[in-house]
């Protein structure tokens, strides 16, 4: 593929009124919850003097004290809103992360498959290597799998990353999984970032497990460092904004310093702490959202099933992952590539092939559903055709 794929498609995006144009479902955005949010957002409010002005390193003590209540329901135990940091996005909070943690050339382990912004999170201005860690069969986590990149790394490890719920497996991890990757971040004298961004798009029948449950009895408190933000729960992709949460205050100290150059505009944070104000209103919107959710998901899957296009069954976030290995001539990632490649010029579908995400097994594409049910299916319709001509 030559052509700037994005360009192509917004010269071409598809619509009820242009049933040819490019489908892309490559994006991780919920697309479901925007007539929800646009009341609340679009609705007259009052500003302070105070919420024109600049905001305290660590983000506006009045947003803080609204997530640390938000995020107090959401991972199960108490956050205290000196221990937040808000900055401009939950990559900020990643390469800040990385900063905080590393020397440039040291390692961080993270898990595959896993999104491929964090290679740039941690390397780009960091210099941080990303140590994948392979799983040892299928796609599973294991903490032997975890164990020996960080004995074999051929650079100085420093942290674990475990984005939990997974991008883009879209599954959560149990208690036992995340204690042992737990454990051996302690047995290692490792910091544990977890970045828990889809944590309240659970749309299945598993429950959300956060990382924070197993302070200190798994983890000392100071090594455990949780990323989440607006992005992916509240479909604010656009809004910027992250949050990091930590009990170590040298991390939030750099965290604050370097975050000068990431903060969050004051408006936006006094939008967003009279959104999480609304305490009725934002457990209502959590549940429509995911009811939403799970009704787009089941309407992908029965259409995959009846299409005949295997899939990895799926309980969070916004996507699920297909395999098409299959549908490969030969098992490699240049053949993914070329049916990619197909995918997109002939199908006129945009999916993330599975080695942008350092999946180890080659035929597996990211399908974003949290779009138009009539988006989705006419996706779906375009790959079985292709995959069956």
């Amino acid at each position: 593929m030559t052509a700037d794929p994005y360009a192509v498609m917004s010269a071409d995006p598809w619509s009820p009124d242009n049933p040819d144009g490019y489908v892309d479902l490559s994006v991780a955005e919920n697309r479901l919850v925007f007539d929800l949010l646009e009341p609340k957002l679009t609705a007259p409010r009052r500003l302070t003097a105070e919420d024109t002005q600049y905001q305290e390193l660590a983000g506006s003590p009045s947003l803080r004290a609204e997530v640390a209540h938000f995020l107090t329901g959401l991972q199960g135990a108490e956050v205290k809103p000196d221990d937040l940091v808000v900055l401009g996005g939950a990559g900020a909070v990643l390469e800040i992360l990385a900063f905080a943690l590393c020397d440039p050339g040291d390692g961080i382990v993270v898990p595959a498959p896993y999104f491929a912004g964090v290679d740039f999170a941690f390397s780009a201005r960091a210099g941080v290597e990303v140590v994948p860690a392979w799983p040892e069969t299928g796609l599973q986590l294991t903490a032997e799998s975890v164990d020996r990149p960080i004995r074999d790394a051929p650079v100085p490890v420093r942290a674990i990353a475990l984005l939990s719920p997974n991008n883009p497996l879209g599954v959560t991890y149990d208690e036992p999984t995340l204690r042992a990757v737990a454990e051996v971040a302690a047995a290692h004298d490792l910091h544990l970032i977890a970045d828990e961004i889809y944590a309240g798009s659970v749309h299945g029948s598993a429950s959300f497990v956060s990382t924070a449950s197993l302070v200190p009895s798994s983890l000392p408190h100071e090594r455990l460092h949780v990323v989440w933000g607006f992005a992916k729960d509240f479909g604010l992709s656009g809004f910027k904004v992250g949050v990091l949460h930590t009990r170590n205050p040298e991390v939030r100290t750099i965290a604050q310093r370097l975050g000068r150059l990431a903060t969050a505009s004051s408006d936006t944070q006094a939008v967003l702490r009279d959104l999480l104000a609304d305490r009725e209103w934002t457990k209502t919107f959590l549940t429509e959202s995911r009811t939403r959710l799970a009704a787009s998901y089941h309407l992908t899957t029965e259409a995959l099933a009846a299409a005949g296009i295997p899939y990895l069954p799926a309980t969070a976030g916004l996507f699920l992952y297909l395999d098409l290995s299959q549908f490969l001539p030969e098992p490699t990632f240049e053949a993914e590539r070329t049916l990619a490649d197909r995918i997109f010029t002939e199908a006129h579908l945009h999916l993330t092939p599975g080695a942008a995400f350092h999946t180890p097994l080659p035929g597996h594409y990211r399908l974003c559903f949290a779009t138009t049910p009539q988006a989705v299916t006419t996706a779906i319709t375009r790959l079985a055709d292709l995959l069956t001509a």
